[in-house]
Parts: C-alpha cells; sequence; structure tokens
C-alpha cells in the first residue's frame, strides 16, 4: 500500500470517480475504491472521512470540469442566440459521445432521494446553477418568457444525458441540437429587439 499524502488523495479520488460514473454511487463499495486506488482505508479515511465526503468531493470536481465544459462551448463574441444553440450543439456531441455515460447528478439524485441527503443536496445545487446559467443566457438572448426557456432547455439537456445513460452513443440524444433549436425558436424573436425593449416579465 502507499503511504497518505496528497498523490493518495487524487488517485483515491480519480478511482472513485471512474467507478461512480460508470456504476453509480450505492453499488461501489469503500473496499473496491482502496483496491483499486492501491491505498489502505486508514488512508481513504484520513483524506474522505466517509464515503458520503467521497461522493460530494466527486461531485464538487464533475461541477467545475462541467463549468469548464459549459464555458468552451460558448463563444462570448458571438450574438447571445448563437450562444444557446452552440451550447446544445456541445452537448449533442457530447452526450452521442462514446465516453457519455449519462449525468453524475440525475443519478445521484436518483440514489440518494433524500433531500438532505448531502449527495442529493449537492446534485441540486449543480442543477439549480445551470438552470440559472440557462435562464440568464436566455435573459441576454431577448426571450419573451427566459424562465420559461431556460427550464425547457434544461429538459432538453437532462433528456440528453438521460438518453446517453439508457441507450449509449446511439440514442436520441442525436436530436438534442435540434429540439434545443426548435424551443429557442419559439421563445427568441428571429430579430433582435429594439434598444431598450425588455422582455415580458413571468407569471
Amino acid at each position: 500500500m502507499s503511504t497518505p499524502g496528497p498523490a493518495a488523495r487524487v488517485r483515491i479520488l480519480d478511482t472513485a470517480a471512474a467507478l461512480f460514473y460508470e456504476h453509480g454511487y450505492q453499488a461501489v463499495g469503500v473496499d473496491l475504491i482502496v483496491e483499486r486506488a492501491a491505498v489502505a482505508k486508514t488512508t481513504l479515511y484520513r483524506h474522505f472521512p466517509s464515503k458520503d465526503d467521497l461522493i460530494v468531493a466527486y461531485l464538487q470536481r464533475a461541477n467545475d470540469d462541467f463549468w469548464a465544459w459549459f464555458d468552451a462551448s460558448v463563444d462570448r463574441a458571438a450574438p447571445p442566440r448563437d450562444q444557446l444553440v452552440a451550447v446544445f450543439d456541445a452537448i449533442e456531441r457530447l452526450a452521442t459521445s462514446p465516453a457519455c455515460l449519462g449525468c453524475a447528478f440525475q443519478v445521484s439524485a436518483a440514489e440518494f432521494p433524500d433531500p438532505a441527503h448531502p449527495g442529493h443536496a449537492t446534485a441540486r445545487a449543480h442543477k439549480e446553477a445551470v438552470r440559472d446559467r440557462l435562464r440568464g443566457l436566455a435573459v441576454v438572448a431577448g426571450a419573451a418568457n427566459p424562465g420559461a426557456l431556460g427550464d425547457a432547455l434544461l429538459l432538453v439537456m437532462d433528456g440528453a444525458f438521460a438518453a446517453a445513460r439508457m441507450y449509449g452513443p446511439t440514442s436520441p440524444a442525436a436530436q438534442a441540437a435540434s429540439a434545443a433549436r426548435a424551443v429557442i425558436d419559439t421563445h427568441v424573436p428571429i430579430r433582435p429587439r429594439h434598444p431598450g425593449q425588455r422582455p415580458a416579465r413571468e407569471t
């Protein structure tokens, strides 16, 4: 077994991340993680006092990775409407990739249905941040009802990731970009708004 230290923590987290993403959280035990990571169980618990702490650390890393990917998919110099479309072009590419096994946050919320569970709470916080970001992009794009557009796009995103998990690379997720465009076309006028014109208030 290796000695404890920062390298051991990274190896534990890397190992747990791969196992959790492929198999879920309940099916992966601490014994398997320490075996694959080649560390002592005491080393794992030194860095992560409980399995829940390890799950949260994994989800926090997944959150950071998601936002890095999201930001890279958006050309901030492009018109706001095109930025929204670009996000869903990227989602379609990701969700139809063999490397995509769905959404770690969906799985966490499903396996830990208690809202107070750290895995559920962390997943919910991530989804709320995504929801807010999509609504914000919808505002800038001039949507008549940015809340409705943001929520509809979140459903497209989550549906694409669910399809990736269910079907693999050849799945309905291949329609994610066209579905998003149809939703955007419904909510965002093709012509830019007049200067100073505000979107309608949400009800």
